[in-house]
């Protein structure tokens, strides 16, 4: 039995008591002031992958120049309104003469109106398909307006898309036909929905499935509300300060970034929470005054959380490396969500737990009884397995894992088209597969080659027959009406643009695999050429992912390694640390392929997935290693190495299982998003997690730092010195 320790006395308990409360009065002014804040978060969401692309890429330099042809800082960003049926020059005219009076509808109840947000020099244009049951009616936005929000500080384009459905169901039912509103605008809107849920269905999920497993972990009806609480004001905190950075410009905040700040601080902070709260527990048995058990708990987890949390937020600010401003935001905005969890755990949870004393942990209230009781139970029985043969339980994880690695070469993940990020399908979905049946996919959203206006007609000659290209026009300085002369071509600035109308969906993958011989065709016939539209933006959207993840990935892994290394004051401990998670990494991908290929029958995968999965799953991964190679170091030093193993592992095993439970838990929830990306984030996170913590964490490492023995902590002191 270990030995107690004398209570302090009640005078010198009093400093430490007003302390606490005041750090609790503080939260709550801090958390008052930004939590309103995080609720305002997803109005200043920027969703439009064309706004993300690097300045250099292509695809960008074409827009800033067809921009200037609309005279304003603008860009079309079409809408298309599919009405399918029997299409008769009664209904054709019907369904014109409703269209040009779509501007005049106002928005989600405000004075704005749909004329406000048109492409200027643009008008709303109506045709028939050519085999006579659909008529396309072209809605030209502007892609910038479209990104504002209205005076209700609501997304304009949800409001757009939810006005023309409203609007032109009527006009539909009484010719006969039936309606989708899809196209860009449509397929943003829909996506701009599903994102919409993020501050209310997800957020409200993620919470209830913490509670969840803090009731079961702790069996409290009390202890479970505070670190839940201190997670719920590391959030409030963290969202409040990424609202004021993208309300002025300072980054950018999209749906996918918001979802992952929500339970990436709740999963962290409850992460930390939990591993404070078990040495808290454990030091209240050997301490009389619950002051200086904190005192002894906070000495034993202040650097292993400060060390995770560093882990993980570093990783994440190697974002800023991206090509791509959205995967950039990211860093800072997880970063961001990071800090705040650590500090919090580290400051208002020790407050609320020592305001509350002994009686929260009730019925299971730990007394002063010298008792370890930390080293009876299950992870003892697995200490033992491990001790009593470390060489077979080594090989047969490693084994294990490398198996499920080798499965990871068929994971897809060269780019999925917006149809396929659905999950589901909403109605701009199945338009756009109709929209297929009846017009050529790049129908009124052609791919637009910006070109010297003496090249016309060599780049409209060498990008006739490129792959893919059903029609190449160029743009005209007005509209071409029935029985009227043509008018002429628009040139500025001794520039053209030549509309290239394609066979595919323009925001598809198979459009965007078309583009670098159409640009190879293009720059041949006139090297000033600039190819741009949709399907060009796509595609390079893939090449800076493909680039990110070349380069990102091996710096995280510099980082982490030299972050381990001064941490447990060993180089061999932290290349062993990254080798098995860096595994566990692979193992994961290679479960993805299977799950995503033949379960869930996903289309692909975005090729931004394996650098996310690679943030989440080696970053936060690496902490529990981190949890359990401290106490390892600590025990080591008193213990020896060997014994030091057993033992750390046994007394966190439960607070760590726990840990890994909870942000497994809170990372899942994003697949009640209907969106195939954070869908495979969360699945990858969730599986890679538990993968984690029950394999790597529980019997890999401990056996490989059992069969090494002391040498583990090479160059440090400590390899001579244990046993």
């Amino acid at each position: 039995m270990a030995i107690k320790k004398k209570s302090s006395t009640s005078v010198k308990n009093r400093k430490p008591f007003a302390i606490s409360m005041l750090v609790v009065i503080a939260w709550f002014i801090i958390t008052g002031v930004f939590g309103p804040l995080f609720g305002k978060l997803t109005s200043v969401q920027e969703n439009n992958n064309s706004s993300f692309l690097p300045k250099g890429a292509e695809a960008t330099q074409a827009s800033e120049v067809i921009q200037t042809f609309s005279g304003k800082d603008s860009f079309n960003f079409p809408t298309l309104i599919l009405f399918e049926g029997d299409v008769t020059p009664k209904t054709i005219a019907a369904v014109n003469e409703h269209l040009a009076t779509v501007g005049g509808l106002t928005l989600d109840g405000t004075s704005a109106k749909i004329t406000d947000y048109l492409a200027p020099g643009q008008q709303i244009t109506v045709f028939p398909s050519q085999d006579g049951k659909a008529i396309l009616g072209n809605i030209p936005l502007d892609g910038n307006s479209i990104a504002k929000t209205l005076p209700n500080d609501k997304p304009v384009l949800p409001a757009i898309i939810e006005a023309l459905r409203a609007d032109v169901k009527p006009i539909a039912e009484a010719n006969g036909l039936t309606h989708y509103v899809t196209g860009p605008g449509g397929l943003l809107g829909d996506l701009f929905g599903a994102f919409g849920t993020l501050d209310s269905t997800l957020l409200l999920t993620t919470l209830g499935v913490v509670a969840i497993i803090l009731i079961i972990v702790y069996r409290s009806p009390f202890l479970w509300l505070i670190p839940l609480i201190s997670a719920m004001f590391a959030l409030s905190t963290a969202g409040g300060i990424v609202y004021l950075l993208a309300k002025n410009n300072i980054i950018d905040v999209d749906g996918q970034s918001q979802g992952i700040l929500s339970v990436l601080v709740l999963g962290a902070a409850t992460d930390y929470a939990l591993l404070l709260i078990a040495r808290y527990r454990e030091e209240l048995h050997h301490y009389e005054s619950r002051f200086d058990a904190m005192r002894a708990a906070y000495k034993g987890v202040w650097e292993p959380i400060l060390a995770s949390g560093s882990t993980v937020s570093i990783s994440l600010l190697i974002l800023l490396f991206s090509q791509l401003t959205n995967t950039a935001s990211l860093g800072p905005i997880g970063a961001i969500g990071i800090v705040c969890s650590m500090i919090t755990i580290l400051t208002l949870l020790p407050a609320f737990l020592l305001l509350f004393g002994r009686w929260i942990f009730w019925p299971r209230r730990p007394e002063f009884d010298g008792d370890d009781h930390v080293m009876s139970g299950t992870w003892s029985k697995v200490g033992k397995v491990i001790e009593k043969n470390p060489r077979r339980a080594w090989i047969i994880s490693g084994v294990f894992l490398l198996l499920l690695a080798s499965a990871s070469t068929t994971l897809k993940a060269d780019g999925i088209g917006t149809v396929d990020t659905f999950t589901g399908n909403p109605e701009s979905v199945v338009g756009q597969k109709l929209l297929l049946t009846h017009f050529p996919g790049g129908e009124g959203d052609p791919t637009q080659i910006v070109v010297a206006a003496d090249k016309i007609d060599a780049v409209s000659a060498a990008v006739k027959n490129a792959p893919g290209v059903t029609d190449v026009s160029p743009l005209l300085d007005g509209l071409a009406l029935p029985g009227q002369p043509l008018p002429k071509i628009k040139i500025v600035d001794n520039k053209a643009i030549l509309n290239l109308t394609l066979d595919k969906a323009p925001d598809s993958v198979e459009a965007g695999n078309d583009i670098p011989k159409i640009r190879q065709l293009a720059h041949a016939a006139d090297s000033t050429s600039l190819v741009g539209g949709t399907s060009a933006v796509y595609f390079d959207v893939r090449t800076a992912n493909s680039h990110d993840n070349r380069t990102i990935i091996p710096i995280i892994l510099f980082v982490i390694t030299l972050i381990l290394g001064l941490l447990l004051r060993s180089i061999l401990s932290a290349l062993l640390l990254l080798g098995t998670v860096v595994l566990s990494y692979f193992a994961t991908l290679g479960v993805c392929a299977l799950v995503f290929n033949h379960v869930f029958g996903f289309a692909g995968g975005d090729n931004s997935f394996p650098l996310f999965a690679f943030i989440f799953l080696v970053a936060l991964g690496i902490d529990y290693n981190i949890f359990l190679m401290t106490r390892v170091r600590e025990e080591s030093q008193k213990i020896g190495t060997r014994r030091g193993v057993i033992k750390g592992l046994t007394v966190t095993g439960a607070v760590i299982t726990s840990a890994g439970v909870v942000l497994a838990a809170t990372f899942a929830v994003l697949g009640l998003l209907p969106l195939v990306p954070l869908a495979q984030i969360g699945f990858a996170v969730a599986f890679g997690v538990l993968l984690d913590t029950i394999i790597v964490r529980s019997i890999l490492v401990p056996a490989l730092v059992h069969e090494i023995g002391p040498k583990i902590w090479w160059p440090s002191k400590l390899q001579r010195e244990g046993k």
